[in-house]
């Protein structure tokens, strides 16, 4: 697993000021996903994919349940630089959404305190601004692939370009909770009349409440 730690941080940690997403404690269903999407071709980057290119669906599993098993503590968020109308509207779409667009909130798939949903839905607290601007960017335009249907596609292209880069603002400043583990339960939708159906993770596709 050293491997993965060159980018990662010791343990997957991905602490300071850095690109790359914390994978320390993220549901292992969403690790094995994404690895797999990396190998497949759904996601783009040429370190990660010449990592997994040759590697079995079982050395996949077995880097996800590591990385997924680890339970260290975050590092401080980052400075809050938006103004308070700003963060007015981010928390708006990360809460609530935008039912007239058909944006889902952030919390109806991610949970009420955005730690994720296990086993494939990663929590969004304690990831750098930057690497979130960048997926949602790379889900906007296409060069981000899930599989079908796309939940976040769909979420990410409603957005408008300075959207994307408040919430991404307003989550890298976020103070996690006192249990930043994913929860096993979602309330049920409220701020949009149905939840939306994700091919990579089941347990939203079932209705799961």
């Amino acid at each position: 697993m050293r491997a993965c730690t060159g980018c990662h941080g010791e343990n997957g940690r991905a602490e300071g000021d850095v690109y790359f997403p914390r994978i320390a404690g993220k549901p292992a269903g969403y690790l094995y996903n994404q690895l797999r999407n990396f190998r497949d071709g759904r996601r783009n980057y040429s370190l990660m994919t010449g990592m997994v290119a040759f590697l079995s669906d079982s050395y996949l599993q077995e880097i996800a349940a590591h990385f997924s098993g680890l339970d260290l503590p975050y590092p401080s968020p980052s400075p809050m630089t938006l103004t308070a109308a700003q963060q007015t509207q981010a928390r708006t779409l990360v809460q609530q959404g935008d039912s007239r667009r058909q944006i889902a909130a952030c919390t109806e798939c991610h949970g009420s305190a955005l730690t994720g949903l296990a086993p494939h839905v990663p929590g969004l607290l304690g990831l750098p601004r930057d690497y979130i601007n960048a997926q949602l960017g790379a889900w906007k335009t296409g060069q981000r692939h899930a599989r079908a249907p796309d939940c976040m596609a769909d979420v990410a292209k409603a957005l408008r370009t300075e959207e994307v880069a408040l919430v991404s603002s307003w989550l890298a400043s976020q103070t996690l909770p006192l249990h930043t583990h994913a929860v096993t339960r979602l309330s049920a939708p409220a701020g949009i009349h149905k939840r939306p159906v994700c091919g990579s993770a089941p347990e939203l596709a079932q209705g799961r409440p």
